[in-house]
């Protein structure tokens, strides 16, 4: 019994330490420190129109088949600016670009055949680093969310058409005035040209008239 005793109060004092320094409450300095760094996306001068979750597949042409670009969220990004609005998908987790292109006047998008939850169009995409002409089908996860998208896509691809439209009547209009000011200044010029000459053809003309009629008088 003596032998046990002092082992038995050992460990009670070695357990009462071992609690003391768990509630110091010490704090360890890192041993190297971070800094906070500001990562940028290229798309803080846009502003976000549409953003759903989505998994996103481009048509294979050498294998006929379709095959998947990744799984994130596709927006619809509006710059500041220009007004100019594209497509752009980042995977979930690595966000890596699975889709980067401007929406343009004349782009369609229609719904999948069999599947009311996917759709398909047609975009000059520069998500690899250059521009590449690429079959897309993007499927949500409800019909709801894929007739939201395919709606939206087709407002922003017929405002960019009416846009371009007013762009080329106003270029047109430009180019039809400016031919006109210079229809009248080319009407104008001979008109101009023509008084002195004819009022020095008249003092030729004057001239041999005097010296026929001083000869006249002499």
């Amino acid at each position: 019994m003596a032998t046990t005793e002092p082992q038995h109060d050992n460990r009670e004092e070695e357990e009462t330490g071992a609690n003391e320094d768990e509630d110091t409450g010490a704090q360890v300095a890192p041993i190297v420190k971070l800094e906070e760094v500001a990562v940028t996306t290229g798309e803080e001068g846009e502003d976000t129109t549409l953003d759903l979750k989505s998994k996103l597949y481009r048509f294979d042409k050498d294998g006929n088949q379709w095959k998947e670009r990744g799984a994130g969220t596709v927006k619809f990004l509006k710059h500041k600016e220009t007004g100019k609005i594209r497509l752009v998908m980042r995977q979930s987790k690595t966000l890596k670009i699975c889709a980067n292109h401007f929406i343009l006047p004349g782009m369609t998008v229609q719904e999948h055949v069999g599947n009311e939850k996917s759709c398909v169009w047609h975009a000059s995409d520069f998500s690899d680093g250059e521009l590449k002409d690429e079959l897309f089908c993007i499927r949500f996860a409800s019909v709801e969310n894929n007739k939201t998208f395919m709606q939206k896509f087709k407002e922003v691809a017929e405002s960019e058409e009416k846009e371009e439209e007013s762009k080329d009547a106003s270029e047109a209009a430009g180019l039809i005035e400016k031919l006109t000011v210079e229809e009248k200044k080319t009407e104008e010029k001979p008109v101009e040209a023509a008084a002195p000459s004819t009022k020095k053809e008249e003092e030729k003309t004057s001239e041999p008239a005097k010296e026929a009629g001083e000869e006249k008088t002499s």
